[in-house]
């Protein structure tokens, strides 16, 4: 085995059991998370955790992507694909809620695999210059078509989750509901990240000459995963649309996909954990600082340059980053 290979292998390995860490981490704050409604029933509090869930699960989206070298800035659109597509599909058709969120992100998926397959051919910044572009043409063309938008106004009615004919309308229930899909998308996320396709992903991150020439079809994975985490992201969407009961082309503009980047960043896109620990850091800034929205944005920037300058590794690899910036690694 060549020394390249020694070394994509052991950061496989290395990851693996950072990515077993995070899972123990993260299973202790979901069962922290659920205690939350048992302490306080103030409905900003309730508000806010649903928003961190739900936001999560469009960074777990997003990270997923990461996981093959990839960055996207498409991801708030294939979340409003993912939330127009299932809000007609509720509204117009009168499809179950949880039908019109699954049909949702198979809308985004789909779209993504006819995208992806064109656009993966990209790397590196050319890669996130076409996501730019397809990002910013599919909010100019929701804008343009007010029949399927609403427009610049947007849709209003939205109906709330419902499950088994009962609508979640509460803040406590929407609370539980956004906790469990997020959850759920965490454990779907460890799941494809220690199976085979979740390894053929840290091979091509690694190196990907490498792994090509290992004999795995690079190009397929990288589409794979751009399809999973649009996906992910477009069932995101429409769950947030039903909560917020509001949908316009704003929604989900660059500023939301910037965001969702930026807690990627921050919290650690090599690990599972990284994603929820960026959603929980950074998602209360825009409820805190929503009378000064341009604040948001200069404070968005500067936590991402301190991430980036000094902690390479994201919030959950903080203890990663110090052993080795001692020497000491665990064997």
């Amino acid at each position: 085995m060549t020394h390249s290979a020694l070394g994509s292998t052991k950061a496989a390995e290395l990851r693996s059991t950072r990515d077993l860490r995070s899972s123990g981490s993260v299973l202790v704050l979901v069962a922290a998370a659920g205690l939350v409604p048992l302490l306080t029933q103030n409905p900003f509090y309730l508000h806010l955790g649903v928003l961190i869930y739900l936001n999560a699960i469009f960074v777990m989206g997003l990270g997923i992507i990461a996981r093959v070298g990839q960055l996207s800035f498409a991801h708030g659109a294939f979340a409003a694909i993912g939330a127009y597509s299932s809000v007609h599909a509720v509204m117009g058709l009168g499809m179950p809620y949880l039908a019109g969120v699954a049909l949702g992100a198979a809308v985004a998926g789909m779209l993504a695999a006819a995208i992806g397959w064109i656009i993966l051919r990209l790397r590196g910044v050319y890669f996130v210059l076409v996501t730019f572009s397809i990002g910013e043409l599919t909010r100019l063309l929701l804008l343009d078509f007010p029949a399927i938008s609403g427009g610049a106004n947007g849709l209003t009615g939205v109906p709330p989750a419902s499950f088994l004919g009962f609508e979640l309308a509460s803040k406590t229930s929407a609370y539980y509901y956004a906790l469990i899909a997020a959850a759920l998308v965490f454990v779907f996320a460890y799941a494809l990240v220690r199976s085979p396709v979740g390894r053929a992903f840290a091979a091509i991150e690694e190196n990907a000459a490498l792994a090509e020439g290992s004999g795995i079809d690079t190009r397929s994975f990288q589409v794979l995963a751009f399809v999973i985490g649009s996906a992910v992201a477009g069932g995101g969407g429409a769950m947030l649309a039903h909560y917020i009961g509001f949908i316009s082309p704003e929604t989900f503009n660059l500023h939301f996909s910037i965001a969702i980047i930026i807690m990627l960043v921050v919290g650690g896109r090599k690990s599972l954990a990284g994603p929820i620990v960026g959603a929980l850091f950074l998602t209360p800034l825009p409820e805190l600082l929503r009378a000064t929205v341009a604040l948001q944005h200069i404070l968005f920037g500067f936590i991402l340059i301190l991430a980036l300058r000094f902690l390479p590794e994201g919030l959950a690899g903080i203890r990663v980053y110090r052993r080795k910036s001692t020497g000491v690694e665990n064997k």
